[in-house]
């Protein structure tokens, strides 16, 4: 039973990890009141499905889809013998697009903080009900 167990752990090693990555964040944003804790769980999140993703796209034995030199006839091109590159394209336009949120999310943040002077959930709340109570 146990080496059962521990074939299908070392089997599924990436699934795991990246389920494992997964729940982290999901905690992290969920469970957290900082609002950059929040942020590093958002970014633990994404960067836990670009791997998923990245590793579908990951084929043993594989080449690059690039056919070299002039082939007379023309090379007949097996799909199997290459590696998809579109999960990469896709993942790469994903980094590109969570650099730039994670970097408004921080510009965001530090106005926050310099607005209310504080990062945690409660208090900010609690600023924000006494500033539209007062005002």
């Amino acid at each position: 039973m146990m080496e059962q167990a521990a074939r299908f752990l070392i089997g599924h090693f990436n699934g795991i990890t990246y389920i494992v990555l997964m729940m982290i964040g999901l905690y992290a944003m969920t469970g957290k009141s900082n609002l950059v804790k929040k942020l590093v769980g958002m970014n633990i999140f994404q960067w836990s499905i670009i791997l998923f993703v990245v590793s579908l796209g990951a084929k043993r034995g594989a080449t690059i889809p690039i056919v070299m030199g002039e082939h007379d006839p023309p090379a007949v091109i097996e799909a199997r013998e290459y590696v998809n590159p579109l999960p990469h394209v896709l993942m790469l336009t994903a980094i590109v697009v969570g650099v730039g949120t994670t970097g408004v999310a921080l510009a965001l943040l530090l106005r926050i903080h310099r607005k209310y002077g504080t990062l945690e959930e409660d208090v900010l709340l609690e600023r924000l009900r006494e500033a539209r109570d007062s005002g």
